[in-house]
């Protein structure tokens, strides 16, 4: 560990091209990206399946069948089958993050309080306006939630861009595995880059959930403290024994 932390903190490793800015940078880039196409496909998808009530299976499934995906295999799948470069590795990181989002989604808009939903059509908004201005807006806590879930994921395993010569922080954890064991900067490079990573995920866990309680109405906030608190208190109190 000593090793790896003086690794990580040696000056040299925290400039140019190949230093930890500017691996980061692109880390959170793959990620950013990844992240913005799921929600594209994942959010809409949600929305409408929530909204009417109708594929419920589709989404189960959907996401069941995602998550089982091996994305390394099918990282090197695609890259044989298409090209060494950024697309095979968006594809992969894409798949690994609609579950989430379109699972957030889906149980936002399908758990809006029937009442509000009722009161929003009986004042003659049409269902689309129903899903935009009423059902989305009391979703948006388990949609950001969803978010948040698909870019810790992202984060954590975008390092198998290096694996097909792409930069990230997954950079140092291939190159320090390339070294072999008996380099000196084998073992410490790869711990390096892990911790790197470890802290990236929490320092964009950090920002996710500040922007997810600006973004999120006080009301809402507080309609699910309350239902947690129902919940709580509505839990059967196990029979004490004597």
């Amino acid at each position: 560990m000593n090793s790896a932390l003086s690794w990580l903190f040696d000056p040299a490793h925290w400039s140019g091209q190949e230093g930890f800015p500017a691996r980061i940078l692109e880390h959170l880039g793959y990620t950013a990206l990844t992240v913005l196409v799921a929600a594209a496909i994942a959010i809409p998808l949600g929305a409408l399946v929530g909204h009417t009530g109708r594929g419920t299976f589709l989404v189960a499934g959907l996401s069941n069948w995602l998550r089982a995906l091996p994305e390394l295999g099918l990282l090197t799948l695609l890259v044989l089958l298409t090209y060494v470069g950024l697309l095979p590795v968006v594809v992969s990181l894409v798949i690994l993050a609609i579950p989430p989002v379109l699972a957030g989604t889906y149980a936002g808009v399908r758990n809006v309080d029937p009442s509000v939903v009722d009161a929003a059509r009986g004042m003659g908004m049409r269902e689309s306006h129903v899903l935009l201005r009423v059902e989305l807006p009391n979703a948006l806590p388990l949609i950001l939630g969803g978010i948040r879930s698909a870019a810790l994921q992202v984060i954590a395993t975008a390092t198998i861009a290096a694996y097909v010569s792409l930069g990230g922080l997954g950079r140092f954890v291939i190159d320090g595995n390339n070294s072999g064991a008996g380099s000196p900067d084998g073992y410490p490079q790869m711990a390096a880059g892990a911790i790197m990573i470890a802290v990236l995920a929490l320092v964009v866990e950090g920002v996710l959930e500040l922007v997810q309680r600006m973004a999120v109405s006080p009301g809402l906030r507080n309609a699910a403290t309350r239902k947690r608190t129902a919940r709580i208190w509505r839990r059967p109190t196990p029979d004490l024994v004597h």
